[in-house]
């Protein structure tokens, strides 16, 4: 492969390895739900599905493995990673935090270019939406959300939610399955138009709540009884969330 210009700067960026290829393909048939939870990766039949030989194959699935992704299992080969309900409870509670904090430093906002970013973010995941591209939406809702804790200038909070990546677009993957008969993409983003708007009013308390009540509810509700490994602290939180506790 030859290298290419970039943009108006001119720099001469490398393009995409087939590793580089295989590794967003299989990311995003993992978020889209073609290759579902659990499920063995079979080197056979991906080889001849994306086009690719076994070596960038092999790299890709080692670097998804790295994201959290994907598992290795000696002798078995490579699987799609599962979701248990005590992971569930990890991430989500996770997120929560790091949202939260993110609302108690940021908001009001206090630097109109990371606002613009917010509004670049929304942009870009609304076309995805226009498109309907599934395999880019998840990406840029979770872009959209990173440019919303990104308003508290706190790099390493910043760095702690962007390290969550794979795991959360894994949750929003569910959670997206969960709602597809009630919610078009459009309405999804309309969501996220809606808190920014929250956000643009620099309440911090409207924000917050505005973040509790997004979307985790169909989430919790009917997804997360069909996964197993609940814990004495992941059962105890579900019915705090379902006001059963």
């Amino acid at each position: 492969m030859t290298a290419v210009q970039s943009g108006l700067s001119g720099r001469i960026v490398a393009p995409p390895s087939m590793a580089d290829l295989a590794t967003d393909a299989i990311r995003a048939m993992i978020f889209s739900g073609e290759l579902a939870l659990g499920e063995r990766l079979v080197e056979a039949r991906l080889t001849e599905r994306l086009g690719v030989s076994r070596p960038p194959l092999r790299e890709a699935l080692q670097r998804l493995g790295h994201e959290g992704l994907v598992v290795s299992h000696p002798r078995r080969g490579a699987s799609v990673r599962t979701l248990s309900r005590h992971d569930v409870y990890e991430i989500v509670t996770l997120r929560e935090e790091l949202e939260s904090i993110a609302v108690r430093l940021g908001i009001p906002v206090r630097s109109p270019a990371r606002l613009a970013r917010c509004h670049d973010a929304l942009r870009a995941f609304d076309g995805t939406a226009r498109e309907a591209d599934e395999s880019r939406f998840l990406q840029r809702k979770f872009d959209f959300h990173l440019a919303v804790v990104d308003l508290a200038g706190h790099s390493r909070l910043t760095d702690a939610y962007r390290a969550l990546s794979s795991q959360l677009q894994l949750c929003m993957a569910l959670n997206r399955t969960a709602r597809r008969d009630r919610e078009s993409l459009l309405e999804n983003v309309e969501r996220h138009r809606e808190l920014l708007a929250v956000i643009e009013d620099g309440d911090p308390q409207a924000v917050q709540r505005a973040l509790t009540e997004h979307g985790h509810g169909s989430f919790l509700l009917d997804v997360v009884d069909q996964l197993d490994g609940g814990s004495p602290e992941s059962e105890e939180w579900l019915a705090r969330r379902r006001g059963t506790g």
